[in-house]
């Protein structure tokens, strides 16, 4: 929760909700329909998202009880100030497990953050789908276990897939249905559940 909220973000969130209405839906699926829309200034993401209550709920729950925070990229980690992320794409191996296994380098961060991650941590997945599709491999393979996963890839090529198969699996996710997501949309939807007002 933050102290302090600017009088232009609060405008902001004044005209967006003049413009769209989803006070019929549950807080936290509202909170994040209403932050990424925000982000965007698109409001066509509302018939987009597919947000699973509980799992938004056990994902705030767990962030804001220190759980870990684990980030595909650097922009969705800078998106999330409330918050340090491990960056998976960053850690040590990263490049070598690429070269090795031939997968791409978002692939592999994935593959070397299950590994010192396997239980407990929120994931948020917003520029590769590779990275995603790894993520739902390694659920399946019982590797890793986790509350929440933000599962929001942007690409022509595998992004609609990656995100069906996320909720083909039943993991406790927010995706969308689209081609379209990308850092600042993911690190939206870890803002809105970090700055609800709701009781964990």
């Amino acid at each position: 929760m933050r102290a302090t909220v600017h009088p232009i973000e609060v405008q902001s969130y004044a005209i967006l909700r003049s413009r769209l209405d989803v006070s019929d839906l549950p807080p936290l699926t509202r909170a994040v329909v209403e932050r990424v829309v925000h982000t965007s200034a698109d409001p066509s993401w509302a018939g987009d998202l597919v947000c699973a209550e509980d799992a938004l709920r056990a994902g705030r729950t767990a962030l804001l009880a220190g759980a870990p925070l684990v980030t595909d990229v650097r922009m969705v980690a800078v998106g999330i100030t409330a918050r340090p992320a491990t960056v998976a794409i960053d850690l040590p191996g990263v490049r070598e497990l690429a070269a090795a296994e031939g997968l791409t380098r978002s692939a592999a961060g994935i593959r070397v953050a299950v590994g010192e991650h396997p239980a407990g941590a929120v994931w948020a997945i917003g520029n590769a789908p590779t990275a995603l599709a790894e993520l739902v491999r390694c659920a399946a393979a019982g590797l890793v276990t986790m509350p929440l996963v933000v599962g929001l890839p942007v690409g022509f090529v595998g992004a609609v897939a990656a995100k069906a198969a996320l909720r083909s699996a039943l993991l406790p996710a927010v995706s969308n249905r689209s081609e379209r997501g990308g850092a600042a949309a993911a690190a939206a939807a870890v803002n809105a559940l970090l700055y609800s007002e709701e009781t964990p």
